[in-house]
């Protein structure tokens, strides 16, 4: 089992117990190793959520490929124990409907709720051919020539514990910000890939959409961005290799930012794609 894999574990259904609505509960360990800060990616939990929700609905019958999602983020999840509960929605002939949260003890409250997901499955092969339109991926340095998320500062990667579980390789021209000079264009590229080997699958693509360094870096707002609300949708099967990222953002105000995430497998198609709501600090100046 990779690390990824281990990361969104779950147990038997119905051994975590029974939600106060009747619904059985699941189990599942976050791991350290997936930190950023002092909180969990958004990304592994989501791809925990719809793991969760893709199976209750297989067992009711229902299409298990996951083709659009959305997460409102509650509180800040912490390494350790947490129980996601399912729930099917609607079991119907071409899609099926069904959300989940994820929970967890804090001390003195008690279960506080981390995330709470809605996510539409069905067949994904049957929608994903004819392409009739889709966007181009970016042109990029290959990956050998591109910057390593794992040579940045030792300050970031002791804080984005992530980076040592993920081959990130960022386009030269959009990786300015680790040398304090962001191109303040709002936009990041590059390839991505897991580093014990992990292949790219439809259960991994809610984690990558989220996975990148916040495209805000690229503003010179270096700290963290945390999501509120995100919408992804998952259009193909990806295939084998290095996946392309492209990160941008049009609308920074507030303390609020909008980012737009496209992914593209190692044959160019686009094989998912989503948009975030996020929190920013920027620069006084």
């Amino acid at each position: 089992m990779t690390e990824f894999d281990e990361a969104i574990a779950l147990s038997d259904p119905g051994q975590g117990g029974e939600a106060p609505g009747g619904e059985l509960t699941r189990t599942a360990h976050l791991p350290e190793g997936w930190l950023i800060g002092g909180a969990i990616n958004g990304g592994v939990l989501m791809a925990l959520g719809v793991r969760a929700m893709s199976e209750a609905l297989a067992a009711d019958g229902g299409g298990a490929d996951v083709l659009a999602f959305t997460a409102h983020f509650l509180s800040a999840s912490q390494a350790g124990p947490a129980t996601v509960t399912p729930e099917v929605l609607r079991v119907g002939r071409t899609m099926s409907t069904a959300q989940a949260s994820i929970h967890q003890r804090d001390e003195g409250k008690g279960p506080v709720e981390r995330v709470r997901m809605m996510a539409t499955f069905g067949d994904l092969a049957a929608f994903s051919e004819p392409v009739h339109r889709q966007q181009p991926p970016p042109v990029l340095p290959p990956p050998d020539q591109c910057i390593s998320a794992s040579d940045g500062p030792k300050e970031m990667l002791e804080t984005i514990r992530i980076l040592s579980r993920l081959d990130i390789r960022l386009d030269p021209a959009t990786a300015g910000f680790g040398l304090g000079a962001p191109s303040l264009e709002g936009e990041l590229r590059g390839w991505i890939r897991f580093i014990d080997g992990r292949e790219p699958d439809l259960l991994s693509l809610p984690f990558v959409v989220d996975a990148f360094p916040p495209v805000a870096f690229d503003l010179g707002a270096m700290g963290w961005a945390p999501t509120i609300e995100f919408t992804g949708h998952v259009r193909a099967l990806p295939a084998p290799g290095w996946l392309r990222v492209r990160l941008t953002t049009t609308n920074v105000a507030g303390g609020l930012m909008e980012e737009d995430c496209v992914v593209w497998d190692s044959t160019d198609r686009v094989v998912a794609q989503s948009r975030q709501l996020a929190g920013v600090r920027m620069p006084s100046a």
